[in-house]
């Protein structure tokens, strides 16, 4: 009869733990001591027990009382005799134990024995214990020392306690994933990211049918680097090749490697390639790889031995060292790659730097898809508007709207999810929670209310100054007053759209001064913002009469380290050009507001009656403007009709804040 195989025609692998030798090792002394005790004791008869006691060979003897037993010790000079072994085999003090038949008339016979035989034999009486009561007292200390020993070896091996011990310190915390593993990512799951989705797709492809890329001569590529911003889907990319691959998935964070014993991490990153490849092909995904792989030489604290340094060498050697990994790709992930170590960089260990982006317009559309599947919603929710709402929005700030919009139309108590709650979901988010109870003056809300108009006029006024959605007079996370604009998505940016977006953000300070003849420090955030525009413009883009194409921006991220790229001499005409560009915008602004008093008095007397103006309130007292951006035109088509009720807060988008001070 055929003899069934092992489906995985692997031999059964025996591994030696350290816990099992050190509890033989005890047993053995255990026994060892127990065992010399034996040798130390022997049992004689009643009749030989009175022939030595008469001779002399007795030292002293111990009754147990209700137990019908005696123990003597035997001199030094009998111990042959008596014992028939050496005083080396037996050691010192050997006993001898007798069964007697009562020992209430051992008294007697000792007497009788000092008196006829002149031997002088001490004894002593002791209160016998029962079978169970003596075996815990001889036993007990023994098997409970057994029982911390094994508790403690279990802790320390890691067999008994949560997240290994000692002697599993130096192994991989890698989680292997399969391709029976339930509720796996696919991508499907993953909406936009086209381009990185084709270089990753090519990677399982290689994978699957490696005679494919193989018989043209291709190589596999060793390594791709995620890179991009924080919430882009780099991490949920590496999910999906996981589940797509037939092939095992290592996965783990780039702090796993790291631990406070010397020497952890670059044996963990062995471990991991051992693993890696007992099970090759697979794939090794490494999370957040800039916790192991900044900069050698660069960081003050990290020195010739540095945990860092040394777990960085490890995962170079293992990625392209002398040795081969031939079916192991190693992806990584990381949001700054500015301060990675260009030897990890390099082809061959990273063959491939797959840029993930923030979405554009259509990858929005697709991520909403994506995140709207789970939510109930009606008719009035239209992904495209959603889409051109959320400028500049990461794949995980729209699945927080979507999840946002679902929990305040359950707050509600709507049965389905609206596009006034997606509305709301996006002013929660971009400017916090709307805080209807802080208290304010009315001088106060006089000032904001002229301060939130001088932005909105000038917004309406000025051709490439963002359209201003939504204005509000109502204390939204730490800011008092707050405007919503429709910026455009631009690929580059002209001086003059700068300039414009300058004139409009110092609109508030320029209204303060002209209407109410003082200035507060409603205006800092705005001041900041133009403040570094400015920088930018005169010492990144070359954007100055007398610095012109000249630029001073290091795009490596080190920033020059203690230095600068220029004399002061340089550093005072920067100076110089920034507060000409902004007091230029400063007086250009005053110089509107002065032209357009009018309407922004009525402006101002509208936010101060309805707390909030949209839009169509700017429509009404300055006219329709004279300009319209490519997102006011589309958003034109994906508007409710005139007949259908209109939700006047739902065109609102990027935040631009007024902050006060604490």
């Amino acid at each position: 009869m055929e003899q069934p195989q092992n489906p995985n025609n692997k031999k059964p692998n025996f591994k030696i733990n350290l816990y099992w030798i050190y509890t033989v090792i005890a047993f053995i002394l255990i026994g060892g001591y127990y065992y010399s005790n034996m040798q130390n004791t022997t049992d004689v008869s009643w009749s030989k027990f009175q022939k030595y006691a008469k001779d002399g060979s007795i030292k002293n003897i111990v009754v147990y009382q209700g137990q019908n037993m005696l123990e003597a010790t035997v001199q030094d000079s009998a111990i042959q005799k008596v014992t028939g072994k050496t005083k080396q085999e037996v050691g010192s003090n050997p006993k001898i134990t007798v069964q007697i038949p009562s020992s209430d008339k051992i008294s007697d016979l000792v007497s009788q024995w000092e008196k006829e035989n002149g031997v002088s034999v001490p004894l002593k009486y002791e209160k016998g214990n029962d079978f169970f009561s003596q075996f815990l007292w001889t036993f007990g200390p023994l098997i409970l020392l057994a029982f911390v020993w094994i508790y403690f070896m279990r802790r320390m091996s890691g067999q008994g306690g949560a997240g290994g011990g000692v002697f599993n310190v130096g192994k991989a915390k890698a989680q292997i994933f399969d391709k029976s593993a339930q509720n796996k990512v696919t991508f499907k799951d993953v909406a936009g990211l086209s381009e990185a989705k084709q270089e990753v797709e090519e990677i399982v492809e290689f994978l699957r049918n490696p005679s494919k890329f193989t018989e043209l001569g291709g190589k596999i590529p060793k390594g791709a680097l995620l890179i991009g911003p924080p919430g882009t889907g780099k991490t949920l990319l590496a999910k999906a090749v996981a589940g797509e691959a037939d092939v095992p998935f290592f996965s783990l964070s780039g702090s796993d490697f790291v631990e406070m014993f010397v020497g952890v991490g670059a044996s963990r990153v062995r471990d991991l390639f051992r693993q890696a490849k007992e099970k090759a092909p697979c794939i090794i995904f490494i999370d957040e790889i800039d916790a192991v792989g900044r900069a050698r030489g660069k960081n003050p604290s990290m020195g010739g031995n540095d945990e860092r340094e040394s777990t960085l060498n490890q995962l170079l050697t293992e990625m392209d060292g002398f040795g081969t990994n031939s079916g192991i790709i190693v992806m990584a992930a990381t949001n700054r790659v500015d301060i990675l170590d260009k030897a990890l960089l390099r082809a061959g260990r990273f063959d491939r730097q797959i840029n993930v982006d923030l979405p554009d317009l259509n990858d929005r559309k697709e991520i909403f898809g994506v995140h709207l599947r789970p939510i109930k919603i009606d008719e009035s929710v239209n992904i495209e508007f959603l889409s051109r709402q959320t400028p500049g929005f990461s794949g995980a700030d729209i699945a927080n709207v979507c999840n946002e919009a679902a929990l305040i139309a359950a707050r509600n108590g709507k049965t389905y999810v609206q596009k006034q709650d997606f509305m709301d979901a996006v002013d929660r988010i971009i400017g916090g929670l709307e805080k209807k109870t802080k208290i304010t003056t009315r001088e106060e809300r006089e000032a904001i209310s002229i301060h939130e108009s001088g932005h909105a006029t000038l917004s309406w006024f000025l051709e490439h100054a963002s359209p201003l959605v939504k204005v509000t007079i109502v204390p939204r996370g730490r800011a008092l007053g707050a405007a919503w604009y429709l910026p455009e998505e631009r690929q580059i940016t002209t001086k003059e759209q700068m300039l414009d977006e300058m004139c409009a953000t110092l609109g508030g300070r320029a209204a303060e001064e002209i209407f109410l003849g003082r200035i507060s420090t409603g205006a800092i955030n705005d001041l900041e913002r133009v403040n570094k525009q400015a920088y930018a413009m005169i010492a990144y883009y070359g954007m100055s009469d007398k610095l012109s194409n000249i630029c001073y921006y290091d795009s490596t991220g080190q920033e020059y380290g203690f230095t600068k790229p220029y004399s002061e001499s340089t550093a005072l005409l920067i100076d110089q050009e920034v507060n000409k560009m902004i007091n230029e915008q400063y007086d250009r602004a005053k110089e509107m507001l002065l032209a357009h008093k009018d309407g922004h008095r009525a402006l101002t007397d509208k936010l101060l009656e309805t707390e909030v103006i949209y839009k169509e309130d700017l429509e009404k007292i300055f006219g329709e403007r004279l300009w319209k951006s490519r997102s006011e035109e589309v958003l034109a088509n994906v508007e409710p009709k005139a007949d259908e009720p209109k939700d006047e807060s739902s065109e609102n988008d990027e935040i631009n804040q007024d902050v006060q001070p604490l």
